[in-house]
């Protein structure tokens, strides 16, 4: 198969600080792999390939709990390429210190052609789909055709395709997305995720044919004492 191209952007600041990236032996890093590691056994009867990251409301770290899964798959030898599919709060071109002219937007809205927006990010086999400008009409476009044609075009090329989306409480585009991957999971924040509403929020994405992979607890204090691993 042939190599894609793809024009490196220079970046507009100084990429946030992964975990997964600067610290492989953190703790924190460790858990990530064990997400990646439960994602895998999870492929029991169809491969996990494309994967939706969302949660109940804003702020309880899905974003840097996709970026971050991003970079563990990567490191396992996989390709990957994570999509911003947040067209509302797009976060995930500053993560990686990248341009967000251009994106998924303009893919959708066929000004652009998929493979010349792709960016390649600093971290090795990670390549990223920025949100683009942000559009007057998120759901509509999320659930054409077209972006049935980019999963599908992406799951071609990349060996896992990650999308990271709105929180599933506030708008639809998650619930639109979760029937058009092959997982789905929900981060939630430590005293902060109200039950009731990640309760509903498994209960949307149910009703939207999603296949739930698990939940995430981000933001749990921890006892050093408690880690170990293998050096």
């Amino acid at each position: 198969m042939a190599r894609l191209t793809r024009a490196k952007k220079k970046p507009v600041q100084k990429k946030r600080q992964l975990i997964a990236d600067v610290n492989r032996r953190s703790p924190i890093t460790e858990q990530y792999r064990t997400i990646r590691t439960n994602i895998e056994y999870s492929a029991v009867d169809t491969e996990i390939k494309s994967l939706l990251v969302t949660s109940a409301g804003p702020g309880e770290g899905k974003s840097t709990t996709a970026s971050n899964l991003a970079v563990v798959i990567a490191q396992n030898g996989q390709t990957v390429l994570l999509i911003d599919a947040d067209m509302r709060k797009p976060t995930a071109h500053y993560t990686f210190g990248l341009m967000n002219n251009r994106g998924l937007t303009n893919v959708l809205t066929r000004q652009q052609k998929q493979d010349d927006v792709i960016q390649e990010t600093n971290v090795e086999n990670v390549s990223l789909l920025t949100c683009g400008p942000i559009p007057p009409n998120p759901a509509e476009l999320l659930n054409s055709k077209m972006m049935e044609l980019v999963l599908q075009e992406a799951r071609e090329k990349f060996d896992m395709v990650i999308l990271d989306t709105p929180p599933v409480m506030a708008v639809a585009d998650a619930q639109i997305l979760a029937n058009k991957v092959d997982g789905t999971i929900i981060v939630t924040s430590s005293g902060k995720t109200d039950r009731e509403q990640l309760q509903k929020t498994k209960e949307n994405l149910v009703k939207a044919n999603a296949h739930l992979l698990g939940v995430v607890l981000n933001n749990k204090p921890i006892d050093d004492t408690t880690y170990y691993y293998y050096k």
